[in-house]
């Protein structure tokens, strides 16, 4: 089951452009805590501590227990991260209020297991086609999984690992019900062509032209430079 993790948190008083440059100068991380038929809520968190919770790699399949000051406390989902397109710090959160046994909607990383004992990866050469590296379920908040994972034993070059084929923990079951979805395929190792072998002797050939005509201009222009510093003389 995934882990519960908490934030402490404050209110803002003051919303907008402004104020939210002004927050995130002092380090913080405005964001918002709605749903639940309640009012929604602005909060700012210290960017650190937000950062240490997206780093542990299921941020966004946790609940959150956000911590406000004077004792509230609020059990809530992470719906949206917004990032700096260049910097890629937290802009803005979006928390959803839930209650401890609400049903959730929420994305589960895939991990497979058993490599060594698929005759098709390792005798066969095979390679693994991950179609969805994310499964969405619907469960419990308080029995959120951490990961579903999938065992590749005796798998065979031309298998398909189907929602159907794998094993979800009590209370939990796909988001998607109107098809038995594709979540990984074993695929025949891709044998080069002659045409692939072809094209990488052009861009070789090309290359190396590229890079004499360069080297040729250096020389050129270290002759002129040459040239200059005897008239000088």
């Amino acid at each position: 089951m995934s882990e519960q993790l908490t934030l402490a948190a404050e209110t803002r008083e003051l919303v907008g452009k402004g104020a939210s440059r002004l927050l995130r100068r002092e380090g913080r991380v405005p964001a918002v805590i709605y749903g639940n038929k309640q009012d929604p809520v602005s909060i700012h968190l210290e960017e650190k501590a937000l950062m240490r919770a997206l780093m542990t790699g299921h941020f966004m399949n946790s609940t959150v227990s956000v911590e406000l000051a004077g004792g509230t406390t609020t059990l809530t989902l992470p719906k949206d991260v917004a990032f700096h397109p260049v910097t890629d710090r937290p802009m803005h959160v979006d928390f959803l209020r839930i209650g401890e046994h609400t049903t959730v909607h929420v994305s589960v990383p895939v991990v497979f297991t058993d490599e060594e004992e698929s005759h098709g990866l390792t005798k066969g050469n095979g390679v693994l086609n991950i179609v969805k590296h994310e499964i969405e379920l619907v469960c419990d908040a308080s029995a959120i999984p951490g990961e579903i994972t999938i065992s590749l034993k005796g798998r065979e070059i031309g298998d398909s690992i189907h929602i159907s084929d794998v094993s979800l923990p009590k209370g939990v079951t796909p988001a998607i019900t109107d098809r038995d979805f594709t979540i990984a395929t074993i695929v025949p190792p891709t044998v080069p062509t002659v045409e692939d072998e072809e094209l990488d002797a052009a861009v070789a050939e090309s290359n190396a032209e590229a890079a004499a005509e360069a080297e040729g201009e250096g020389d050129a222009a270290e002759g002129d430079a040459a040239e200059g510093d005897d008239k000088s003389e």
